[in-house]
């Protein structure tokens, strides 16, 4: 009865996928189905709005040319007709003319007529007809006026809608994931010929390893303007397993369909401050500390405790967000404090016992005391960083007089290095390696090298200060480079002295 009973939960566990995967299918397609109304509506008032200005331009050229039709012919009419008007005068007084010629032609007398034809001739020569053009200052052609839109009607009986760019794919084998930053390629298919200006790429984060689902709590990010086939985020925090990246193609009018998005692992080592377990003086607010000489974490949990705000109510933490990793250690219970006395220490809720790791903390250099490091689980309630076996750390007091010093075994190491604002902890878990390093220029600070016997945990302590850490971040390529160049000459923990 027992193996039907797995059987039977394992056939539940395989519906309720399926089940989920069917809801998420149906939404993305009443999804779709609303997406076509709404934009079928909008490309139909753009069309109405694309002819109607298209109209409003041919009415507009119309008007203009029907002016310069009507501007020129008044001008033509203009010209000819004072051409008109002097002619006919310069007819009318060349008629005078003659008929006064032809009159003292005939005539008898004799005493004027000399004198009548010094002054007929005069007048011929001073007459208008003599002096007029008989050439048209204009001409009746108004051919240059006209139109040919043969071209411009084959133009708009080829006007189809704009070419929407093709849908690009990702090339999941061209994309790699390494330094905190993510490159992703793409490419359009071949003969593509829509004049594309820009990509636009989105992404986010998730931690469901298969198909991006249509429903997700977290919102797409938006990278706009890319004008090649490649783009990389850089300076990202994984602090979610995996992401999703999807692009599109955009010309100067329209943008194209998405790609199909693919999701990539995003490995790197995320933990959090046990604020529940850690020293009552100590204030924890995500991944921020601040020593507190009033006893900030009791106060900071009886403010939560009031408010509804503890950690096991956290959105961040609920059931429906994440899953409790098996390697992250259960929050002590409120009043059973982990650490107490000098010991000002908290710890990461995440175990490592395998594998590369690596974080950051950038600390108020003023702090009278600070220590950065890994610990065992046994650590004691009263212990302080590297004055026991279990635990290694770099630790820098500016109490009395300043010492920057490697701790382990309470046996030190006086670093002669600058103390950097921020440290980068490089721990290889099965080659035993903890390293640190200045977290600017990676320069190498001091690297221990033993075999771990149990999984470690990071852990910090802070007397008069404060520090913030920094997780989801994966091994710098930098930081693998200098643990192998120098895993021969590192000085170990037994060297301390």
């Amino acid at each position: 009865m027992g193996e039907h009973k797995d059987d039977l939960r394992k056939i539940i566990t395989t519906l309720a996928l399926k089940n989920e995967e069917i809801q998420n299918f149906i939404y993305s397609l009443k999804q779709m189905i609303e997406n076509v109304e709404e934009n079928s509506t909008r490309v139909h008032g753009e069309l109405e709005g694309e002819f109607q200005s298209l109209y409003s331009l041919l009415d507009e050229l119309k008007e203009g040319m029907l002016m310069k039709i009507k501007q020129d012919r008044a001008s033509r009419i203009y010209e000819l007709q004072n051409q008109l008007t002097a002619c006919t005068k310069a007819l009318e007084s060349s008629e005078e003319l003659l008929e006064t010629a032809n009159h003292t032609l005939l005539s008898s007398e004799t005493d004027g007529f000399t004198q009548a034809a010094k002054q007929i001739k005069d007048s011929v020569t001073m007459a208008p007809a003599f002096r007029l053009s008989l050439k048209a200052k204009v001409t009746d052609n108004m051919s240059h006026l006209m139109v040919d839109f043969t071209q411009e009607r084959r133009l708009l009986q080829n006007l189809h809608f704009l070419p929407v760019p093709s849908t690009p794919e990702i090339i999941v084998p061209d994309c790699f994931v390494a330094n905190n930053s993510v490159s992703i390629v793409w490419s359009m298919p071949d003969g593509e010929d829509s004049g594309i200006q820009h990509y636009v790429l989105e992404h986010r984060k998730t931690n469901f390893p298969g198909p991006p689902r249509a429903k997700e709590e977290q919102p797409w990010m938006v990278v706009e303007g890319i004008q090649g086939t490649d783009y990389t985020l850089n300076s990202q925090r994984f602090d979610m397993k995996y992401m999703n990246f999807r692009v599109k193609a955009c010309n100067k009018a329209v943008s194209g369909d998405f790609s199909e998005p693919v999701t990539l692992e995003t490995p790197a080592f995320c933990f959090r401050l046990d604020a529940g377990s850690s020293h009552q003086n100590l204030r924890v607010e995500e991944s921020n500390v601040e020593w507190d000489a009033t006893g900030g974490k009791v106060q900071d949990m009886k403010i939560r405790e009031k408010d509804g705000r503890g950690r096991g109510a956290s959105p961040c933490n609920s059931p429906a967000r994440c899953v409790q990793s098996p390697k992250r250690m259960p929050s002590a219970r409120v009043g059973r404090d982990r650490f107490t006395a000098e010991s000002y220490t908290v710890l990461g809720d995440t175990l490592i016992d395998g594998g590369e790791c690596y974080w950051e903390v950038r600390f108020d250099k003023d702090s009278k005391a600070f220590a950065v490091g890994v610990t065992y689980r046994s650590l004691g309630k009263f212990d302080q960083l590297g004055k026991t076996s279990v635990s290694w750390c770099l630790h820098l007091n500016n109490w009395l007089q300043v010492t920057f010093a490697a701790k382990h075994g309470n046996k030190a190491r006086i670093l002669d290095v600058s103390v950097p604002n921020r440290i980068g902890v490089h721990c290889n878990y099965d080659e035993g390696f903890l390293s640190f390093y200045n977290a600017t220029n990676k320069q190498l600070l001091h690297t221990f090298r033993m075999k771990f016997t149990q999984p470690v945990m990071p852990a910090f302590m802070v007397w008069c200060g404060s520090f913030s850490v920094y997780t989801g971040l994966q091994v710098p390529s930098c930081v693998k480079t200098l643990q192998k160049r120098n895993s021969a000459t590192s000085s170990s923990s037994t060297s301390l002295t």
